[in-house]
């Protein structure tokens, strides 16, 4: 399989480092990136080729577009004539539909959008896949399996692609945030900052492993170490006085409406 990673930040890397290591057969793997240092900065740290978009995806298999958005139209007027017919086209540029893809590229070309997140470096990411129009099941089966070399993958309706970035795109920077306070909390209570990030680091990997294997919903895990009159209940009654949860989900309603400021929609 060839494989086209149009765009070497980030998510490019992540994805293409992804299938080089837990693909078998391996894939070949061509990059097409602007920045002279940058690619060759990849070509070093992975093995991959490099190459013009034009001829990155002349023989491609799979064409992943990485790219910002603002420069994916100029692109696919630039590689259309040259994609494979029975190629197969996986977005990750956030806010652009499959519709405005498949306008610019020949007709039937399988397209599939995807919005993966940032664990994807440590293959613990979360992606959501929505298939276009002209996407066959076997192409989006695909693209999933692809996609799954850097860890869960969940199919929604492309309409739904918003919530997806609201709620697992940008996921990690919750509880990242949430981190970030709990250290705070941590130091202004007497530990070391060493020390405040190392249980607080440890306490939220074991809980997020935890709520990943059990059989329990979040709701009957928290309930399990809330106490009556404890610790816990004193902290999560403070939480609901200062309205924690609705903070939560007005902020992730926002990101949701700002994606599709972005999107056009």
């Amino acid at each position: 399989m060839r494989v086209a990673v149009l765009g070497g930040g980030v998510m490019g890397e992540t994805l293409a480092s992804g299938l080089l290591r837990r693909l078998n057969p391996r894939p070949s793997v061509v990059v097409a990136e602007k920045r002279r240092e940058r690619a060759e900065e990849l070509q070093a740290r992975h093995g991959v080729d490099l190459a013009e978009p034009a001829t990155a995806v002349a023989e491609a298999d799979v064409i992943l577009l990485a790219v910002k958005p603002q420069d994916v139209g100029g692109l696919l007027d630039d590689i259309s004539g040259i994609v494979l017919a029975d190629a197969l086209v996986i977005s990750v540029c956030a806010g652009i539909t499959t519709a405005f893809i498949e306008e610019r590229l020949p007709a039937g070309i399988a397209v599939v959008r995807a919005m993966p997140n940032t664990p994807a470096r440590v293959d613990r990411g979360t992606t959501g896949v929505s298939p276009g129009a002209a996407c066959p099941p076997s192409s989006l089966a695909t693209a999933v399996s692809l996609l799954e070399s850097v860890g869960a993958v969940v199919e929604v309706p492309e309409a739904l692609q918003d919530a997806v970035t609201a709620v697992s795109g940008s996921g990690p920077a919750y509880l990242f945030y949430l981190a970030e306070a709990m250290i705070e909390a941590g130091v202004d209570l007497g530990l070391d900052p060493a020390t405040a990030q190392r249980l607080v680091h440890s306490t939220l990997l074991g809980a997020a492993v935890l709520l990943d294997v059990s059989a329990e919903t979040a709701e009957e895990l928290r309930r399990n170490v809330t106490s009556p009159n404890g610790t816990t209940a004193a902290a999560i009654s403070t939480m609901d006085g200062l309205g924690v949860r609705q903070s939560v989900v007005s902020a992730i309603t926002a990101a949701r409406d700002r994606s599709r400021e972005l999107s056009g929609g």
